[in-house]
């Protein structure tokens, strides 16, 4: 039987995304010995899976654009793209966040990443929304290179599976690691290892068993740290609340330009300057080029009178918010939304958007002719439009006549429109681990569990993150704070032998 290896460190931090790269880096410039650990071939996590965009208030670009705005604002706002859900919020948390996402703002570009903006996203009473350049593997490519240089041991294709105790106290990890299982001794343990949404258990137990079998936008997040701290007898706030199922359009068949740009200072600088100073007429279909990928169509969409039709040309009659978990269980998971000229002319201009397009911040109708032709359809019959889509005439026909039967907005005049296959994803689950305002992980009776921070959507904390930018804002501000209370642990604990 082989022997288990032993690793010993300061801070640990267990998960290779935004959070976790956020907690090393502040956690190993405080000076202390960090070792991170990602279970993938290399870091990422959800955030290089994301948008990219990150919301806050006070940031040089709003300053630059004359934007007066503040925390307590931001504050103000943020409910209100929780709708009912407001009420379950964690207001501690909120302000926590609001209150230092100028200074992760500001950090994130002291580290080389380049943004965008900002821009509009009502509720917000002014503009917020930051697009990060060229994409979201911008974020990790910037500090991952910056916490290799300052020190930190990166160990990819490694996964913790369970918490080391003594007693009570969390003093590091067991782990699968390339070389065989090994036991990582630390002082300090920052859990950042994202949300469940590739867990069907976890989302049967939370959600519902329907919303199981939807598929996740990131698969490998399977809820690890969800799964590893549970013993210990910590609880997961608002377990039932995700952003998902939701519709997104299917990716182009090749890898998308901005996907191949390297985040590069030259490259990134030249697209800030272009976005800002060339006229659209001339950069948007550039820029679109390589941004409509695999975009969420809004639900607004379907509430002026869109509809959704599956692969056959069945009508997928739910409401708006329920079309991404009903599309689920139709065959292949994929559908198509349906248009007439009517809509088409109402979805062409502000503020009518079909999706958000990172770096241009919204995407119309005609910017999905020009950059996806893929996925854009035009007929001037419905007998056309199936012909197209290779699906049954009489199915589309019927489907349509259901729609304008039952429906206040008609679908009557040509030409006709479809925009697909759009495919239902679960893109993050929203329950996180209980945390204090320390965001030190609680356990029973809401005590702290000695020796272990959470970050992230691990540490969410019953946080709502509606809204576009919140989830990558917190990631990286909640992640900063935990990787230097982090710190504050470890030195109280170096007296103490590994």
């Amino acid at each position: 039987m082989t022997a288990e290896k032993t690793l010993e460190c300061d801070v640990l931090v267990i998960g290779g995304g935004g959070a976790g790269l956020a907690s090393a880096i502040e956690a190993r410039a405080l000076g202390v010995d960090v070792i991170l650990i990602e279970k993938n071939f290399e870091l990422g996590g959800t955030t290089a899976w994301s948008i990219g965009s990150f919301s806050a208030t006070q940031t040089p670009h709003q300053i630059s654009d004359g934007i007066v705005d503040t925390p307590d604002e931001h504050y103000d706002d943020m409910p209100k793209f929780s709708g009912p859900l407001a009420d379950r919020d964690n207001p501690s948390l909120r302000r926590i966040f609001v209150d230092n996402a100028n200074d992760t703002f500001r950090w994130l570009m002291s580290l080389g990443v380049e943004f965008f903006g900002p821009m509009p996203e009502p509720p917000h009473r002014k503009p917020r929304m930051h697009n990060v350049l060229p994409n979201s593997g911008a974020y990790i490519h910037h500090l991952g290179k910056h916490a290799r240089n300052i020190g930190v041991k990166i160990h990819c294709n490694s996964r913790a599976n369970k918490f080391l105790l003594d007693q009570n106290c969390v003093v590091g990890a067991r782990c699968e690691m390339p070389d065989g299982t090994t036991n990582i001794h630390a002082k300090a343990v920052v859990l950042a290892s994202g949300d469940y949404a590739a867990n069907e258990e976890l989302k049967a137990k939370y959600i519902s068993p329907e919303v199981a079998k939807v598929d996740a936008m990131n698969p490998t997040a399977t809820g690890d740290g969800h799964e590893m701290a549970l013993p210990l007898g910590a609880r997961v706030i608002n377990g039932d609340v995700l952003s998902g199922p939701t519709l997104r359009f299917i990716p182009p068949p090749r890898g998308s330009i901005d996907r191949m740009l390297p985040p590069f200072k030259i490259v990134t600088k030249f697209m800030r300057l272009a976005l800002k100073y060339l006229p659209a007429s001339i950069l948007r279909p550039f820029v679109l080029g390589f941004t409509t990928t695999s975009m969420a169509p809004e639900l607004d969409l379907f509430s002026s009178g869109a509809l959704l039709i599956n692969k056959n040309g069945k009508l997928i009659n739910e409401k708006p918010a329920e079309l991404g978990l009903a599309i689920a269980s139709e065959p292949g998971k994929i559908g198509y939304v349906i248009m007439d000229q009517n809509l088409a002319k109402k979805y062409s201009r502000w503020p009518h958007f079909i999706a958000t397009a990172p770096g241009v911040s919204y995407a119309y109708l005609d910017d999905f002719r020009k950059t996806r032709p893929d996925i854009f359809h035009k007929a001037e019959t419905i007998s056309e439009l199936a012909n197209s889509l290779k699906l049954s005439r009489d199915e589309l026909e019927s489907s349509i006549q259901t729609h304008n039967q039952f429906g206040d907005i008609k679908i009557l005049k040509p030409p006709f429109y479809a925009l697909g296959p759009a495919k239902s994803y679960v893109v993050l689950t929203d329950g996180g681990l209980a945390v204090d305002n320390d965001h030190r992980l609680l356990g029973e009776n809401s005590t702290p569990i000695p020796g272990i921070f959470a970050a992230g959507s691990a540490g969410q904390g019953g946080l709502m993150l509606k809204g576009h930018g919140h989830h990558i804002g917190w990631a990286f501000t909640s992640g900063r704070l935990a990787g230097r209370n982090a710190v504050k642990e470890a030195r109280n604990n170096m007296a103490q032998p590994y």
